[in-house]
């Protein structure tokens, strides 16, 4: 895909494809020959074949995925990178593939002598990577929060051990510019899994999540039924989880405001007034709910067990006291597959991204000097189906985690951000986004942003933080960097937007702004090269400040 002979293709690739190289004119000379190698036509190539046919869409487990994982792992070994493992460019991720049986799921709330059972997709939706049955109490505990770095805690004075906890989803005082919770965005606080896995270690058997009352925007499972087609292959499609399934062992449900209301009932008072309650104090509401047992039903009509790859390569640092610590360049490489005799291409989503990372693997490979701290270039599997690839990076390192001082996540990196369905109402979008970068995930690492923006003058993107302070579309928790960021690691997505083709088959490679994406990976370069060879690298701040970011 990548064949480079100067006489015979040179004057056709400067037509057909090449940009002009800009001058490295305030470009420190020492990394000039990388910066100035990354090209239009290098990732046209790459991308043009990512989002092909033969792929199939990359569909996690799906022949298209395993081409896709050989495709990279041997650009990775042609650029010169040494395979993480020490053996294998392959890191081998253990997945479940699950499908569940809609009908005989079910979620029934008990009241004395009566019950009501509720309809799955209708009134509620829960997953899990094995038949499971629990039935018990059921305890309130607001928005099933425990940070200590905000000094909140909504399992303060509850007992949840035995019992099916209720939780609101997103974060207290979304609506507050003020609040400790970043303002008007969201925090790590805000995840559904990490949610579940607090209540968990507070001794709960199950979780029923539902949308917070006084919500400004819509819900998770309505925001998801924008998309088109989306509900549908969600719930027709198998499932996939990690074999551990990530450490949550016990099931949830997403339930609907409906079926929330029902099981408050009996709490004295209204949902919307235990979440103003809340907003308000941020002093827990928490409670048993009296006269209320729910039984939750999980019931899968087919699991088996498989095997994807995430694809890690390295470069080693120059430096013998530095060269422990990593800088990683991530993005995930599979798609939706085919639905209904369609193919999903996948070209901004993520091709765009792959074929980041092997550009930048390659511009690093040719350059002569290298930075102090080691790159590492990591390609993730199973980011459609809930970020598997990068959590099982993240608990499974191949490199010492501590030693990891930055992330930078690419994730459709090559569009010009447009209205589309899913975000209509929910976010502004400039009048010209062909220049623009979106960056998510700096409100936790002020230097990071700075180093971005000081390498910026040398290539002129507009770079944008407003999804730093969204709270309607959970963007910060939707894509590879996030499994970094809850751990403490300066980790950011690079963004351009969304657009009309989002998980369509409309997602094609003729849409592809590549000058805007050569322009991106340049900034990467220059920031990446930064993040390794400074003598201080970026800061985690566990507990953002929102005054300090710009809404920009």
């Amino acid at each position: 895909m990548n064949a480079r002979n100067p006489l015979s293709f040179a004057a056709v690739l400067c037509v057909a494809f090449a940009v002009p190289a800009p001058a490295a004119s305030g470009v420190d000379p020492r990394i000039a020959p990388g910066f100035e190698s990354i090209q239009i036509r290098d990732l046209r190539a790459d991308l043009t074949f990512l989002s092909s046919d033969v792929l199939e869409g990359r569909m996690s487990l799906a022949h298209g995925s395993e081409v896709a994982v050989q495709f990279i792992a041997a650009e990775f070994a042609k650029a010169g990178l040494t395979p993480a493992s020490g053996r294998s460019f392959l890191q081998p991720v253990p997945l479940i593939e699950y499908l569940p049986d809609l009908q005989h799921t079910q979620l029934t709330l008990r009241r004395g002598a009566t019950a009501e059972r509720y309809a799955f997709l209708e009134d509620f939706v829960g997953f899990f990577p094995r038949d499971i049955e629990v039935e018990a109490p059921v305890v309130f505990a607001g928005f099933g929060i425990t940070a200590p770095q905000f000094h909140y805690d909504d399992y303060a004075g509850l007992d949840a051990r035995g019992k099916i906890v209720l939780v609101f989803d997103h974060e207290p005082q979304e609506a507050d510019a003020a609040s400790i919770f970043n303002g008007v965005g969201n925090t790590t606080a805000a995840n559904v899994r990490l949610k579940v896995l607090n209540a968990q270690r507070h001794g709960a058997v199950g979780a029923l999540i539902v949308g917070e009352p006084n919500r400004k925007h819509p819900s998770n499972l309505e925001r998801l039924a924008r998309i088109p087609g989306i509900m549908e292959r969600f719930t027709r499609r198998p499932s996939q989880a990690l074999t551990d399934n990530n450490g949550i062992e016990i099931p949830y449900f997403t339930v609907n405001d409906r079926v929330g209301a029902a099981l408050l009932a009996n709490a004295g008072r209204t949902p919307a007034e235990l979440q103003a309650a809340l907003d308000k104090t941020l002093k827990p509401v928490s409670m048993p709910l009296r006269q209320t047992v729910v039984a939750m039903s999980v019931v899968n009509l087919s699991m088996r067990r498989a095997t994807t790859s995430n694809v890690v390569g390295l470069l080693e640092g120059s430096d013998p006291r530095l060269k422990g610590e990593t800088i990683v360049f991530g993005g995930h490489f599979d798609h939706e597959g085919v639905w209904d005799g369609k193919t999903y291409p996948g070209a901004d989503d993520n091709g765009t991204g792959t074929a980041g990372v092997m550009e930048l693997a390659r511009a690093f490979a040719r350059n002569a000097e290298r930075p102090k701290r080691t790159l590492v270039f990591a390609v993730f599997a199973a980011e459609e189906r809930g970020l598997l690839g990068s959590y099982f990076y993240a608990a499974n390192p191949l490199r010492p985690f501590a030693g990891i001082r930055a992330v930078i996540n690419f994730d459709m990196i090559g569009r010009n951000e447009a209205p589309s369905p899913q975000t209509e109402g929910l976010t502004e979008i400039a009048a010209d986004t062909s220049n623009e970068l979106g960056l998510i995930g700096t409100i936790n690492s002020p230097d990071y942003r700075t180093v971005v923006e000081r390498e910026n003058e040398h290539v002129g993107l507009k770079l944008t933080y407003k999804w730093d302070q969204d709270s309607a579309l959970n963007v910060f928790q939707r894509s590879d960097q996030f499994p970094f960021a809850i751990r403490d690691v300066p980790a950011v997505w690079w963004f351009t937007g969304f657009h009309p083709d989002y998980h369509q088959p409309s997602d094609t490679v003729e849409k592809i702004n590549f000058e805007k994406m050569r322009k991106i990976l340049q900034l990467a370069y220059l920031a990446g090269w930064s993040f390794a060879d400074s003598a201080t690298p970026p800061r985690y701040v566990p507990a953002p400040v929102p005054a300090r970011m710009s809404k920009q």
